[in-house]
């Protein structure tokens, strides 16, 4: 028998069935054959009165957006398919970040202090072991989903919010002055539809056709007990060549219940790529030797796996009207990260404060609700860093290529300090620390990977980095003159304040 088998059905029969239904659905994707499914029609006909005013499908993060809008008195109707609650593992994310939950006024400072389940430092980044960087507060908070959600779900429906538990999303129906949704046994007519149900969404399905990603991060792990060590974490690590066109890196944190550990990989959708179970026995296989234990000593609580697929077109501009897609179902997370919780909470107030607007001045129009998820050059030029670290099919680079890249750009990192290395930790890339860095990564480093590159995407790369510095400046200019603006019309601010927004966010300049 595997490490797989032997080990995940020794208690966790279920996790070993789990993850050969994802397996079924990674393979799916790769061959081209995810389903895209009619779920959004049109209808010319006025829908009248409606019931609502926004109806967020997904409630596991579209109650952060659902509770944060029923606090500025919009009525808001909140569809989950299951029962809106947290997991069991850890949301890891910065303690800055965490702010925005009282400056929305959905938690107070104590109820933020108990939603923290775990904090350490310093956590530690290294693909040579004899050049580890150590960097503290970054990455460094385990939020308990269990306690986040309960409290959000508490203070949505005190405040009126409507939750549909137990309702799977159906269908919609765009109207020109709203949206009829067919949810479980309801139909709820409203003005907004917010789609929040993630990379997998029927309706992010339909807008996509079927199309494949053009990049996707592979993840497997695990939460255990009996490590020796567990004061300190990983943010990315690496200590293996290239494996099977492969570069495994590693993530670990300290849990509430022991310690979790991650391995995740960069790679295209093809159809020649490795299972999900060849990853988990891969995991197991190397998890000794990351973090000097014997897989007997360790007491497994749980398993972790799955896949995250990035498109080049995003964040996805839908084709209807009146629909916004929110976190992960929008595609707004760079190629490089796991989206999710973090990505969900750094746009939280932008959307809250987005939505707000485009309700009260109407702008609810395919061209208005675009500006909410507006291109970000910072995150498009993140597509030439996902790419030096994957390894096309039937390549045979050097076995070190990838983690020699990843030394010696850390290592000019480092030597810039904390205002270059943290916010790139924390996935936020700005124009001048990135312009410091480049320069002084070793050109031998950078030149063996260009044939894998290839001239177009250094074209595209060149003018999202030419953009990033025009954002910059942009975002700059613009709060200059942003007093002037309170004498516009409502849709004026809105198309004013959304342009802001794209300037600061796609520059890197929410960034604390």
């Amino acid at each position: 028998m595997s490490l797989v088998e032997t080990i995940l059905a020794q208690r966790f029969d279920h996790a070993l069935t789990n993850l050969r239904r994802a397996d079924q659905f990674w393979s799916a994707l790769k061959e081209g054959k995810i389903d895209a499914p009619e779920v959004v029609s049109q209808s010319s006909d006025n829908l009248g009165e409606t019931d609502t005013d926004l109806v967020i499908c997904g409630g596991t993060l579209g109650i952060l957006l659902g509770a944060a809008l029923q606090q500025l008195n919009w009525r808001v109707t909140l569809i989950e398919r299951g029962v809106l609650k947290g997991r069991e593992q850890e949301w890891n994310i910065s303690r800055d970040e965490l702010e925005t939950f009282i400056e929305l006024d959905l938690l107070t400072s104590k109820e933020l202090e108990i939603a923290i389940a775990t904090e350490y430092n310093p956590a530690r980044v290294g693909f040579d072991p004899d050049n580890e960087i150590w960097v503290k507060d970054v990455l460094n908070i385990g939020v308990d989903p269990v306690y986040l959600l309960e409290k959000l779900k508490q203070k949505f429906l005190a405040t009126g919010g409507k939750l549909l538990e137990n309702t799977a999303f159906g269908s919609a129906i765009v109207h020109p002055d709203g949206i009829t949704i067919k949810a479980g046994e309801q139909t709820i007519k409203t003005r907004l539809l917010v789609d929040a149900m993630g990379h997998f969404s029927p309706i992010i399905k339909q807008a996509r056709k079927g199309t494949k990603p053009e990049a996707v991060c592979v993840v497997v792990g695990s939460c255990a007990q009996g490590y020796p060590n567990n004061d300190t974490g990983d943010l990315i690590y690496s200590f293996t060549p290239i494996i099977n066109n492969c570069q495994y890196f590693w993530e670990a944190f300290p849990a509430q219940d022991g310690r979790t550990t991650y391995m995740f990989s960069y790679l295209d959708a093809n159809p020649a790529r490795p299972s999900l179970e060849y990853f988990m026995e891969e995991y197991l296989r190397l998890l000794p030797e990351y973090q000097n234990v014997e897989l007997e000593k360790l007491d497994f609580q749980r398993f972790l796996f799955g896949f995250f697929p990035a498109y080049k077109d995003s964040p996805i501009k839908l084709p209807f009207e009146r629909i916004l897609p929110v976190g992960d179902s929008a595609g707004g997370q760079s190629p490089v990260s796991f989206g999710g919780f973090g990505a969900m909470v750094r746009h939280l107030q932008r959307l809250t404060n987005g939505i707000d607007a485009a309700l009260n001045a109407d702008t609810l129009n395919q061209k208005d609700l675009a500006l909410l998820q507006p291109y970000q050059p910072n995150i498009s030029v993140t597509w030439l860093f996902q790419q030096t670290m994957s390894v096309p099919v039937g390549k045979q680079p050097n076995p070190q290529q990838i983690n020699n890249l990843m030394s010696g750009v850390f290592r000019v990192m480092e030597r810039l300090g904390d205002p270059v290395l943290k916010p790139f930790l924390q996935d936020v890339i700005q124009f001048i620390p990135l312009a410091k860095t480049l320069p002084l990564v070793n050109p031998k480093l950078v030149f063996p990977l260009l044939p894998q590159i290839g001239i177009g995407s250094l074209i595209n790369w060149s003018i999202h980095y030419f953009n990033l510095a025009l954002y910059s400046g942009l975002y700059n200019a613009g709060k200059l003159i942003k007093p002037i603006v309170k004498n516009l019309s409502p849709t004026q601010q809105y198309y004013f304040q959304r342009w802001l927004d794209a300037w600061k966010y796609g520059s890197g300049g929410d960034y604390n």
